[in-house]
């Protein structure tokens, strides 16, 4: 009878210790299961290219008219986004791009001259300095905004910010990557890119990008 009952005994250990066991890999699947699920990536960098550059003010330009050097000039764009020209007098450029701002010194210059040929060139790009900058922000030793540099990645901007800290969930941090005309955002498994060396989601950065740590709350 004694030995019945244990074996009832042993039977029972071991259908809990398989409970048990199928129960912690359960949990442990769910645990890692959010850096293991497929990543949203960001297009290809090769394929990425910046919107068409629009003249902002300080910006120095170059406006040539063909066969007319006193009415080419080359100026810094006044703070009220203009330019002055002979002839035309004062000319909005800030929010043109290249090509437009010829268009438009073009149909103005009709009234004086005869089917002009006008180009202009961004010689000195100085509002640029915003768009060609990228940024790391929340729970990093010390938030940053660098000039961008070709072939910068996630890790490159967040050691420059001195990496996470204590504060930081880093797994739940986020790319922000404005792509035409609208705000992206991809997760980025920082931890794992930094105790792990898993680089799945160490992209590589464009101007303009925002990477933000977020902060656990207490």
């Amino acid at each position: 009878m004694k030995r019945i009952q244990s074996n009832h005994f042993l039977a029972g250990l071991a259908a809990w210790s398989s409970w048990l066991l199928l129960t912690m890999v359960v949990l442990l699947s769910a645990c890692s299961s959010n850096t293991s699920q497929p990543i949203m990536a960001p297009e290809d960098i090769q394929e990425y290219s910046a919107e068409p550059y629009k003249i902002g003010v300080g910006d120095i330009i170059k406006v040539d008219v063909w066969g007319n050097e006193k009415l080419s000039l080359e100026v810094p764009v006044r703070p009220d986004g203009k330019i002055s020209m002979s002839l035309v007098g004062d000319v909005l450029a800030a929010g043109f791009t290249t090509e437009s701002l010829a268009e438009s010194v073009s149909e103005k210059l009709l009234e004086y001259i005869k089917n002009p040929q006008v180009t202009v060139i961004v010689t000195n790009p100085s509002s640029s300095d915003f768009q060609q900058r990228i940024r790391v922000t929340g729970a990093v030793q010390s938030p940053q905004s660098v000039p961008y540099r070709k072939g910068m990645t996630v890790l490159d901007l967040v050691l420059l910010a001195g990496g996470p800290n204590e504060f930081a969930i880093s797994n739940d941090s986020k790319l922000y990557r404005k792509v035409q005309g609208q705000v992206k955002v991809y997760p980025i498994y920082l931890e794992d890119i930094l105790r792990s060396g898993k680089l799945d989601t160490n992209y590589m950065l464009v101007p303009s990008d925002i990477v933000t740590v977020p902060e656990r709350s207490f």
